[in-house]
């Protein structure tokens, strides 16, 4: 654990302050305008997956857009070719992963029937992996990735596991448990979870309930997969090629603008958070230690609902 303090304090010191604190600035402006009219749920409301697609990709663009200027401004960092470009995949890719997919002709089961439901949900996070893989190894073949040492597509977006060691990890989602026994007593941590809850409407649906419920939490567990490749894996290992530690700010702003859905604690946090995790797999060069501490404090989160709704 001294090691990870060391890592955080030596960022901290040669870290520019001026682009963090603004930083910290915009995501104050953006969380107020969220929780006072609705960014997040306005253009969800859009309706159709283009508009809301399109929404997205601009949404994301100007935060993106704005964190970089401040740290191509303050910070020092060189806009480069190869970290622009990574840049705009990034932002179309993550907004095409917040449009809900329509694969219910391809599942089993007729479409709207509550089988048919049940698999669209299941299977939505899955495929949103794969595709995710699918074009992280592109961005490896065609050069826009690198892995330090030559350790291929997995040491390029942060799977490999030379030289880590979990079990500082596991101790930081130790310290966890108490902040989240707490937040299970909130009203509006329980508004969102147990999120195992959006597969109610099949509670009665012959056949183990158990197993169609384990089949939801592990579906929810791979969406974590997804976001630690594409936050620290793609927008820290991969753009620390081209900008260094410097990358980790703006990730942790990003991060933070994907929970406005979230109750406000949880989407305040989220940038403390981001910066932690964002440290450590800039310095581990893996982002194995943030999916223990990332998939376990979603599954915690999903214990302390199901707690707190008794």
């Amino acid at each position: 654990m001294k090691g990870f303090y060391d890592y955080f304090l030596e960022y901290w010191r040669r870290s520019s302050k001026p682009v963090f604190w603004m930083g910290l600035l915009l995501l104050t402006i953006l969380i107020t305008i969220n929780y006072t009219v609705g960014i997040e749920r306005r253009i969800h409301g859009l309706g159709t997956w283009c508009l809301v697609y399109g929404a997205q990709a601009v949404f994301f663009g100007i935060v993106v857009t704005i964190i970089w200027g401040v740290q191509v401004r303050w910070g020092g960092t060189v806009m480069s070719k190869g970290l622009l470009r990574l840049l705009v995949v990034a932002v179309l890719l993550f907004g095409a992963k917040m449009v809900h997919w329509d694969l219910s002709s391809w599942l089993p089961g007729s479409p709207g029937s509550l089988w048919n439901r049940y698999w669209v949900i299941v299977t939505q996070l899955p495929a949103k992996l794969l595709v995710l893989l699918g074009v992280l190894c592109v961005l490896w073949r065609v050069g826009w990735l690198a892995a330090p040492e030559d350790r291929g597509f997995r040491g390029a977006v942060g799977l490999t596991t030379k030289g880590f060691y979990a079990g500082p990890y596991f101790g930081l989602l130790l310290l966890l448990v108490p902040l989240v026994a707490l937040a299970s007593t909130q009203p509006d941590f329980l508004r969102v979870y147990p999120k195992v809850s959006a597969i109610a409407f099949i509670n009665n649906y012959p056949g183990p309930l158990w197993l169609r419920q384990t089949g939801y939490e592990l579906s929810y567990g791979l969406d974590f997969l997804s976001i630690e490749l594409f936050f620290r894996g793609l927008l820290v290992i991969g753009v620390a090629r081209y900008a260094g530690e410097q990358a980790i700010l703006p990730m942790a702003v990003f991060y933070c603008t994907i929970h406005f859905g979230k109750p406000l604690a949880e989407c305040v946090t989220s940038f403390g958070g981001g910066m932690v995790l964002g440290v450590l797999a800039y310095r581990t060069r893996s982002i194995l230690g943030g999916l223990i501490v990332h998939l376990g404090l979603a599954w915690l989160m999903e214990i302390g609902g199901w707690v707190g709704h008794l």
